[in-house]
């Protein structure tokens, strides 16, 4: 079991996140159109999970105004905002906000994604939510980045996440 804080209190988190080498483990998730999709469905490009407990809270929100800003300059990139919000509200929010470079997918049918890729919330008022974390995969799905933000309230490194898109 890994460990992370939210406001200096510490949060369990269950799985394990994905190191860089390793081929990204499977997954099923849910878009705005309430479809599955896995990653075969982003096949031949390359990947940003910009992993959030909710794009409700502050933090979450400003990560994903920042990954879509510099989803924008990417190529043959992906940036997917992957959450436990419902596809209803991301896409509300994504709309209201004029985000329109990436793509949320949500958990809420497949919540075996957040114990599988290392960001199931767990033994806390937040079991059931992500973790922040951010996994960056090259085009054939192998981990290039993979961060599993220490504390809850701070923002991801996104300059390592760029710099493994451009080494």
């Amino acid at each position: 079991m890994q460990q992370i804080t939210r406001a200096g209190q510490p949060m369990d988190v269950a799985g394990t996140l994905p190191a860089v080498g390793q081929d990204a483990p499977a997954m099923t998730l849910t878009d705005g159109s309430l479809e599955d999709v896995t990653l075969t469905t982003y096949a031949g490009k390359r990947k940003v999970l910009n992993i959030i407990p909710s794009v409700d809270t502050p933090t979450c929100a400003t990560s994903t105004r920042r990954f879509n800003e510099l989803a924008s300059s990417l190529d043959n990139t992906v940036v997917l905002v992957v959450s436990a919000d419902l596809p209803f509200a991301a896409k509300r929010f994504c709309g209201a906000e004029g985000l329109d470079n990436v793509e949320t997918l949500s958990t809420f049918r497949h919540r075996e994604f957040q114990q599988d890729w290392g960001v199931a919330l767990c033994n806390s008022n937040m079991e059931g939510l992500c973790a922040r974390a951010v996994v960056v995969l090259d085009a054939e799905d192998r981990v290039l980045h993979s961060e599993l933000v220490s504390e809850l309230k701070n923002e991801p490194d996104y300059d390592a996440a760029l710099a493994a898109l451009k080494g």
